[in-house]
């Protein structure tokens, strides 16, 4: 029986690895099943959590946010684009645009409730049912079940013998001769103590964004309490620069607005309850300082223009700087005015509706409401911005430069350069939050995404059929460095009598807090408003090249520990790369989400392009450069040929 210093190594050669398990991983299984079948590849599925609950949808839904129904993916372009301040990969945007509902659909067809329109109840998505939508491009579900429901098919087409869950995959391996080429990955059982080792001929990597780089506003019993799952790690990133990859917009983050201390999503109370936000004094502090806008290009009197995720938020934080906060959300008045015509069986529903927002997707909410006794029909509730979060399919682009497809017109030669979603590492794939500068994929695009990225992971296997992969590293160096945490606690857990304070190491959580302290002091956390300079991020890359060293004191006292190491490893680089971006770009691309206070403006002259990176894992590194922006989808009326304004139609 293995020890835990000394674990079984398992090896296995496949031809394609997908690592994760969330929409993407889950998209890709569903798609490729067949094809690898017919065609003898062997896949394998390895997830450091459980299928059925594993990803950003782990919790459930109230609404998929990106369906295009009667929408144009174009104007789908257009909305992306301006949302995320005028820079995307217009190419990557507009594939998703044109094959996310075929995805809606199968998880209608595979169980998921939809809701629709009065007299197409019965109606599915496929035949033309109407769904009922909260926004332009969301509509509602009853989505508890949504990942359980998606999980399933995915299992059904690839194969119960052909996933394993509970493997922590931490290291990318490239090939022994051929490094711009990834070979195989090298992870751990967090049950039992096992080490697992695949060679492949390619991998898609879609371990989802960053969560807990910077410090939350919970404290305190309600630590660990974030609005993205905590175990997104930034492996995604972390693991795909180690191996060589080019990463994209990593300056970008996403700060979202929430229901103050639950986290809950006020998208449907926004848009499908007609609730409006206000200051303390009742005011709408967003028609009051519309003008500031104007500093960031932005004209809040256009017709059709609607303001952008972030000014939203800039809005907000200017409103609490000038003291005029606390921000609330009018639930009453909202409600009250929908049940005016309502019989009191229909205001029951509604109210309903209303907990079942949450009891969806965010359980803590309703806790939040209960614990503090507020009825939502009765009295206001606080929104606050969020702590910060690395991802690339919600409302932020961060994540890693991929080839696109081929066919999109005008389409420039360093967007497309091989096979659809592989990164610049020859055999390594990506999609979901992996995917830089193509934001507002939410978990249908993700899916989309996995199934795009599938079908060129099964070309890539046939066409390399014949080769044969050679790690790059020993295996006794891979357990090695995997199992160092482990060994530094065998060597001197006995050193003082209390095992979480001694000399020769720092314990997970420990390391953790001061990662998050450090992000949030010098890299524009909440404790700043969001806010930076030159001086403090030269403060944090000093503080972030010790912790990198410190990390390797960190120690592991059991499997779970060996975890939550390995976790801040990925989350330290992924922290590391997000503060060298933003110490690059000398602007504030994104107000409201961050700001360099020494380059407050919006500078579309110099700084209308991609910002990209590369890490070198020996000498540790970090190359940044210019990347030149391509606008695909021609401007909407009134759009401008500089920024894209947010919001802007056809």
């Amino acid at each position: 029986m293995a020890e835990f210093g000394k674990p079984d190594v398992i090896e296995e050669e496949v031809d394609i690895l997908l690592i994760g398990g969330g929409m993407a991983a889950c998209g890709a299984a569903t798609e490729m099943a067949r094809w690898a079948q017919a065609r003898n590849l062997k896949v394998k599925l390895v997830d450091k959590a459980a299928l059925s609950r594993s990803g950003a949808v782990a919790q459930g839904l109230s609404a998929i946010n990106t369906y295009m129904g009667e929408n144009d993916p174009t104007d789908y372009v257009r909305y992306v684009r301006g949302d995320l301040m005028g820079i995307t990969r217009e190419d990557l945007v507009f594939d998703v645009g044109r094959h996310v509902d075929s995805s809606v659909e199968l998880f209608e067809e595979w169980g998921l409730p939809v809701w629709k329109q009065p007299g197409d109840e019965g109606k599915k998505l496929k035949d033309g049912g109407k769904p009922v939508r909260s926004g332009k491009w969301q509509i509602m579900i009853n989505g508890e079940s949504y990942k359980w429901i998606v999980a399933e098919a995915a299992k059904k087409a690839i194969g119960l013998e052909n996933i394993q869950e509970h493997i922590f995959i931490v290291r990318l391996v490239t090939d022994k001769n051929d490094p711009t080429r990834v070979a195989g990955a090298a992870g751990f059982s967090v049950r039992e103590h096992k080490l697992y080792i695949y060679k492949f001929k390619a991998c898609l990597l879609v371990c989802g964004g960053a969560v807990n780089v910077f410090r939350p506003r919970s404290v305190g019993e309600g630590i660990g309490r974030a609005w993205y799952p905590v175990w997104n790690a930034g492996s995604t990133y972390a693991m795909a620069a180690e191996c060589g990859a080019e990463l994209t917009l990593m300056e970008n983050r996403f700060v979202p607005a929430r229901f103050k201390d639950g986290y809950g999503p006020v998208g449907a109370w926004f848009l499908l309850f007609k609730a409006q936000s206000m200051n303390a004094a009742g005011e709408d502090y967003q028609a009051k300082n519309y003008p500031d806008l104007a500093n960031y290009g932005y004209d809040a009197y256009a017709e059709g223009h609607k303001m952008g995720t972030c000014l939203r938020n800039h809005l907000m934080l200017k409103e609490m700087k000038e003291g005029r906060g606390p921000i609330f959300i009018d639930t009453p008045t909202a409600l009250k005015k929908l049940a005016e015509n309502m019989t009191p069986k229909e205001i029951k529903h509604l109210e309903a509706e209303a907990w079942e927002d949450f009891l969806d997707m965010t359980i803590a909410q309703c806790g939040v409401w209960a614990g503090e006794n507020i009825e939502p029909d009765k009295e206001r509730s606080e929104l606050m911005p969020t702590e910060p979060y690395l991802l690339g399919s919600h409302a932020g682009c961060a994540g890693i430069w991929v080839s696109g497809p081929e066919d999109v017109p005008g389409t420039p030669a360093h967007y497309h350069w091989g096979y659809n979603r592989m990164t610049t590492m020859k055999g390594l794939f990506t999609a979901g939050d992996g995917v830089g500068a193509s934001g507002h994929k939410f978990s249908s695009g993700s899916h989309a995404e996995g199934r795009i990225a599938a079908k060129s992971l099964i070309k890539f296997a046939l066409d390399n059929k014949d080769w044969k992969p050679e790690l790059g590293r020993t295996v006794a160096e891979l357990v090695e460095e995997i199992y160092r945490p482990v060994r530094n606690y065998l060597e001197y857990g006995n050193y003082t009598t209390a095992i979480d304070v001694n000399p020769h190491y720092i314990t997970p959580k420990m390391l953790q807090f001061r990662l998050q302290k450090i992000m949030d002091e010098y890299v524009a956390g909440t404790s700043t408003f969001y806010q930076t300079n030159a001086a403090s991020l030269k403060v944090a890359e000093r503080k972030l090249g010790m912790i990198k060293e410190d990390s390797l004191k960190m120690r592991a006292k059991d499997l779970h520990e060996l975890l939550r190491a390995w976790e801040n490893y990925h989350r330290i680089l992924a922290a590391e790369a997000h503060m060298k971006h933003i110490q690059f770009r000398e602007e504030s691309r994104y107000p409201g989400y961050y700001y360099r206070a020494d380059f407050m403006n919006i500078d579309d002259k110099n700084w209308k392009c991609f910002v990209n990176s590369t890490y070198n894992r020996d000498t540790g590194e970090w190359k940044l450069k210019k990347v030149k922006y391509a606008q695909l989808v021609k401007p909407g009326p009134g759009e401008p040929e500089g920024i894209a304004r947010p919001g802007s139609t056809v």
